[in-house]
């Protein structure tokens, strides 16, 4: 396994400015995830460490060599495209092995290999079989063994799950996991869907528009978001927002959604409003932070409110529920049983010391 610097990298296809100064560093064994919207730079970025796309500025590092101008087979990387890119006339076990021979790896070490990787794969039982003869699922299993069976120093992925259903990407996500862990390889996966990136990664970097930005553990985005765009980004259902003002109570500063309504903040984060008083903000309230209220709960920075709830959404563990706030709708995560039907009125406590305050001029986080 080896680590990857990325220094001041650019790449521009024609006018477009596809990768933008990205400077990054993922140390040796990391499972790092380049998550974003389509076009954001995740798959360029992702192909020009492998030397399929040239840089055009900047510097990438292998273990400390730099590679800009080596060529994508001496960079020992193992690729696992979207579209597997297996040869259909070749069985399963010459698939997985097409790489190993290409390398002129001795013929005694071949095979233990390839059933080493079938077997951690779960496919060792399909090494006769040829890909027409394959589900979805075991497409990918092949794709991934002809990549993991090299001992390669990086491993990338270029959203290899995209092309499964829902319920095979799930099982597909644990086995790539359980890989890592297996194997404590550097691996960099890219994927638009957030809820890969979060449940995969040992940290996220997130792009927009060729830039970072953010990078962190996967709890520190979530948690602590440094811009809207992270905050909105990452959570199903996402976070609520709601344009709102700074907003001066006896207690201090507060978060004003109309004339006739203000929510108190919790003594905590009033500090980060006392010179913004009048000022625009933006309120995020994710909607697993909104709560049915409990009779005895006088915790500081719950705020209580009636909501008339307008959408209910079972989905049998939990319940999105929607109801209007200030000016918007917004969806509360409730449990299952604690709203039945539209039209019903329940008592929130919306969780403050939670909230996500915006300013709207910088889209940071304040």
């Amino acid at each position: 396994m080896a680590d990857l610097k990325i220094k001041a990298l650019h790449k521009h296809y024609g006018p477009v400015h596809a990768v933008r100064g990205i400077d990054l560093e993922i140390p040796a064994g990391e499972f790092t995830v380049l998550v974003g919207q389509s076009g954001c730079g995740k798959s360029t970025l992702l192909r020009t460490i492998a030397g399929l796309e040239d840089a055009d500025a900047g510097d990438i590092e292998i273990a400390g060599e730099r590679v800009n101008d080596v060529a994508p087979k001496d960079r020992d990387i193992a690729m696992v495209f979207q579209n597997y890119a297996l040869y259909p006339y070749m069985t399963v076990f010459d698939n997985i092995a097409f790489g190993l021979r290409a390398r002129r790896t001795p013929k005694s070490e071949i095979e233990p290999k390839v059933r080493r990787a079938a077997r951690m794969l779960a496919i060792d039982h399909l090494l006769q079989r040829f890909p027409r003869q394959l589900s979805g699922g075991q497409l990918q299993r092949v794709a991934i063994g002809r990549a993991i069976v090299r001992n390669a120093r990086l491993y990338l992925f270029d959203e290899p799950l995209s092309n499964l259903d829902a319920q095979l990407r799930d099982e597909m996500r644990g086995e790539i996991k359980r890989l890592h862990q297996e194997l404590g390889k550097t691996m960099i996966y890219v994927t638009h869907d957030q809820v890969e990136a979060m449940t995969m990664a040992d940290r996220i970097v997130l792009l927009r528009e060729g830039r970072i930005e953010q990078a962190g553990s996967p709890l520190d985005l979530y948690e602590r978001p440094a811009t809207g765009y992270v905050a909105g980004f990452l959570g199903s259902p996402a976070m609520n927002f709601l344009p709102a003002t700074v907003d001066e109570q006896s207690s201090g500063p507060a978060v004003r959604l109309t004339p006739t309504l203000s929510l108190p903040l919790p003594a905590a984060r009033r500090g980060a409003l006392e010179a913004r008083r009048g000022g625009a903000l933006t309120l995020g309230l994710r909607p697993e932070h909104i709560l049915r209220a409990a009779g005895d709960d006088a915790r500081e920075g719950l705020v209580r409110y009636s909501a008339l709830i307008d959408l209910v959404q079972p989905t049998g563990s939990r319940t999105y529920a929607t109801f209007r706030l200030g000016e918007r709708d917004v969806v509360a995560e409730l449990q299952s049983h604690d709203v039945s039907r539209p039209g019903e009125k329940l008592d929130l406590a919306l969780d403050m010391n939670r909230a996500v305050l915006i300013d709207p001029e910088t889209n940071r986080v304040i």
